[in-house]
């Protein structure tokens, strides 16, 4: 074989090694999210979730996950990152930004969701698909969730009654968690989760409300004395996410990579979702109980009170949203439907 022919030969394996080492990796994903890696969502959901991907892609696909908002910014931007191409894909709270999508709001509601966030992530997919493609119809939605039922942690004693809810400040993720507290005599103090620690630790609040999954990776029992919980069928209140891709980059995706996305997105994944976060709840509830920190269940009588209050409350939201034009009575009655018919996670 002359010079000529092999250094021609040559070139032409490294031209074909090169051209499908390309296409062996033909899109990376760079994700964000505002938890440290040990959160429930970034740990049981998030990662599992890319992995998945990755390997049901061989490797064509590449997702690279950013936590604690590494990327920039702050967590209320994330859909707006989302929509803008910053980031790819995200995971957002609509509640940061309120009545930017007053229809998720739904299931924030006093004792709308079960306990199970599995189950009643399920049923914020299906609505989801009602009420809320074409208002988030700038993204590419690929999953909903709500988390588990929520719990009051904070300073000093445990709540015992409604009347120990009176002028304490405490930390709320939402306007309809806000309004409650706010119905019950507290000052409520809004602010994306991962400054709760900080703000309990200056005395900024005197507790909070999230749910037990997120308590150890942001230490919060290490900082609060007594953790109230509410007991019952139904969650205290909730909180709605959700999992997206900037729109242009899924339909970009060639065919095959986009049926990969589909095939972990839907109800399923939202369902997977919100698994994660009843697996971090039960991770974490251990950890506070292993700790000397009170741990409270409200009787009966209280929960009644509570439930009132929240009916009230729910009938005030949706006499809002027919004001704004918005079916607000059937949004709690299909809300209410879909909860019901996933509640036992059988369908």
């Amino acid at each position: 074989m002359n010079t000529l022919l092999k250094t021609a030969l040559t070139g032409a394996v490294a031209l074909s090694l090169s051209a499908g080492l390309a296409a062996a990796q033909d899109v990376t994903l760079r994700c964000q999210h505002f938890l440290s890696p040990q959160g429930s969502i970034p740990k049981f959901f998030i990662t599992p979730w890319a992995e998945k991907i990755e390997a049901e892609s061989e490797g064509r696909i590449k997702v690279e996950i950013y936590p604690a908002m590494q990327l920039g910014g702050k967590p209320p931007a994330l859909y707006d990152q989302i929509r803008d191409g910053v980031i790819d894909c995200g995971w957002a709270l609509p509640a940061y930004t309120p009545g930017r999508f007053p229809e998720s709001e739904v299931f924030e509601l006093p004792f709308m969701t079960t306990m199970s966030a599995e189950n009643s992530s399920r049923a914020a997919w299906e609505f989801t698909e009602k009420y809320l493609m074409e208002r988030m119809g700038d993204i590419h939605l690929m999953a909903v969730h709500v988390h588990g039922p929520g719990v009051i942690h904070k300073k000093g004693a445990p709540i015992m009654s409604t009347a120990d809810f009176d002028g304490l400040k405490l930390r709320g993720p939402s306007r309809q968690a806000n309004k409650l507290l706010e119905t019950l005599g507290a000052t409520p103090v809004g602010m994306p989760v991962p400054a709760f620690p900080e703000s309990l630790s200056k005395g900024i609040v005197d507790g909070g409300v999230i749910p037990w999954e997120i308590v150890p990776p942001l230490k919060v029992h290490e900082l609060a004395d007594s953790h109230t919980q509410i007991g019952g069928d139904r969650a205290l209140y909730n909180t709605f996410f959700l999992w997206g891709m900037n729109k242009a980059t899924y339909e970009g995706l060639p065919e095959d990579l986009r049926a990969i996305i589909d095939a972990n997105s839907g109800l399923e994944a939202s369902a997977w979702a919100g698994r994660a976060m009843d697996q971090g709840d039960g991770l974490g509830e251990e950890v506070v109980a292993g700790t000397d920190n009170k741990i409270h269940t409200l009787d009966d009588a209280t929960v009644a009170e509570l439930r009132k209050i929240g009916d009230d409350l729910t009938a005030a939201w949706i006499a809002e949203m027919e004001d704004k034009g918005l079916p607000g009575a059937a949004m709690v009655d299909d809300a209410r439907m879909l909860i019901t018919k996933h509640e036992d996670g059988s369908s």
